[in-house]
């Protein structure tokens, strides 16, 4: 397949993540006019189209950009540190460790006593999990990475799942599986504010590791000879984890566990942006914008008398690509 120039390929994807989104904003059950709801909204007269403009719309289609490029962006980044086509976010066990967390927070019963303990909840659980993670990791590559985070996913799914069985509410069971398969329904701008710093801070350590990943393709000598530090605290690997889980962990803790995103995009978008890692990693975060959009506009026309969560819908669209990429590498290896 022929590659594209970087400004045509991100020209593309960013003209697809407008159009989702402002469908995104049209859609709905009720007919409103977007323009004047948005006058409404910015003036701060509360309209009926300015309630569901700024309450509900813009809010779910924001997360939905700002969760789908991170899950773009931390699996095109930990595909190219790992050189593993199959890495995912949720490998590291931050994912995991947002969702216990929040699970906390539903055992207790906090949840009741204000929303905002849902998510910092999660955040917290998060903050735990990347300490124990640096912890583990400590100076080793990425086999020692990979090992740490395949450990500690494995130890958040125990203790969620013996939670689970601690639970004496079923009431409280049901709100804690519906919220492990991840949505963006339900949710505030404050919600949005509450993941953007760690979402900004853990792209921009991503976004820094781009040519370190491309010499990295030629082994971590090379990598090392060319002048990039991998170990050590300001070294590239850091800055993969800290990155991946500051970032995937914040939109763990708002959306829920959202699956298969970052697999998806980058193994979609590798034979238009060509194999070098760091061509890969901006068209990643437009092309997971796009996918959550798209995948979330899915389920809003689909919706009936429950709506599917978008976790669902997702894991659904990811594992035939990931089905696909284990029967290729099968055929490679018999070849």
């Amino acid at each position: 397949m022929k590659h594209l120039s970087p400004p045509v390929l991100n020209g593309v994807l960013c003209g697809a993540v407008v159009l989702l989104a402002v469908a995104s904003l049209l859609w709905g059950e009720s007919s409103i006019a977007v323009p004047a709801a948005m006058a409404d909204w910015f003036a701060g007269r509360p309209t009926v189209g300015a309630v569901i403009l700024g309450q509900l719309r813009l809010p779910r289609t924001l997360l939905a950009i700002m969760v789908g490029g991170t899950l773009g962006l931390s699996g095109a980044v930990l595909q190219g540190y790992l050189r593993n086509p199959l890495a995912d976010p949720g490998l590291l066990g931050v994912s995991g460790g947002a969702a216990l967390g929040a699970v906390c927070v539903f055992y207790t019963g906090l949840f009741q006593m204000s929303a905002l303990l849902l998510p910092l909840g999660g955040l917290a659980g998060a903050g735990l999990s990347v300490l124990l993670l640096v912890l583990l990791v400590g100076r080793g590559g990425p086999l020692v990475l990979l090992l740490a985070g395949t450990a500690l996913n494995g130890f958040t799914a125990a203790l969620t799942a013996l939670v689970l069985n601690l639970v004496p509410s079923p009431y409280a069971i049901f709100e804690i599986m519906h919220w492990l398969m991840g949505s963006l329904t339900d949710h505030t701008m404050t919600d949005v504010l509450l993941a953007l710093p760690g979402v900004l801070v853990g792209c921009g350590l991503m976004a820094l590791c781009g040519r370190a990943l491309d010499a990295l393709t030629m082994g971590e000598d090379v990598a090392t000879t060319l002048g990039f530090r991998l170990g050590g605290v300001a070294g590239v690997q850091m800055r993969v984890v800290l990155g991946t889980a500051l970032a995937v962990g914040s939109c763990v803790a708002v959306s829920g566990a959202i699956g298969f995103v970052g697999l998806v995009v980058p193994h979609l978008l590798r034979p238009l942006a060509g194999y070098r890692p760091s061509r890969l990693l901006f068209p990643s975060f437009l092309g997971g914008a796009a996918l959550l959009l798209a995948a979330d506009l899915g389920v809003r026309m689909m919706a009936g008398r429950t709506e599917l969560q978008l976790g669902v819908v997702t894991a659904l669209l990811g594992a035939p690509v990931f089905f696909h990429r284990i029967i290729l590498f099968r055929k490679r290896n018999m070849v």
